[in-house]
């Protein structure tokens, strides 16, 4: 009986196994394939490759390799700093806000948990009311966090 799985498995194998082509195409793109019917004119492999199904990196967009127009419009180094520095300082404010709300949810927080003894704390009414309150304060420092990554990417 233990033979049976055995013979089966070794019937079964060979059929897993096909043929793989190798086609270069007219821009020198290389795809493998399968698939008898795209493999025409291409080159078959050995079987004794290995073959990997790791994905291709995506091809870079066509404009990226091109020059950028003359007509494209230039902006002066000054104009673009003055931008930055407004930016840097719009930030910097919001960060202000976000900071200072951070603290007022951070003290709403605390007053609230001190209404309630340790014991009582941990009971589903009690945590149902805090939820919200700590939901506030991290959604608070998310903000910093965010705005911390965007003044820091400045140049």
């Amino acid at each position: 009986m233990r033979i049976l799985p055995v013979l089966l498995l070794l019937l079964v194998s060979p059929l897993a196994q096909a043929q793989v082509y190798k086609c270069v195409d007219a821009n020198g793109a290389v795809t493998y394939t399968n698939d008898r019917n795209q493999g025409r004119g291409c080159k078959q492999l050995a079987e004794d490759q290995a073959v990997s199904s790791v994905p291709t990196p995506a091809k870079r967009a066509p404009s990226a390799s091109q020059p950028t127009p003359s007509n494209f419009p230039r902006v002066s180094p000054d104009a673009q700093r003055a931008r930055d520095d407004t930016r840097r300082e719009v930030l910097e404010k919001e960060l202000a806000t976000e900071e200072s709300a951070l603290a007022e949810a951070n003290k709403s927080l605390g007053e609230t948990e001190g209404r309630y003894p340790s014991a009582e704390r941990r009971l589903p009414v009690v945590q149902n009311r805090l939820q919200p309150l700590r939901e506030q304060v991290e959604l608070h420092q998310r903000n910093i966090d965010a705005l911390k990554k965007e003044i820091g990417n400045l140049k």
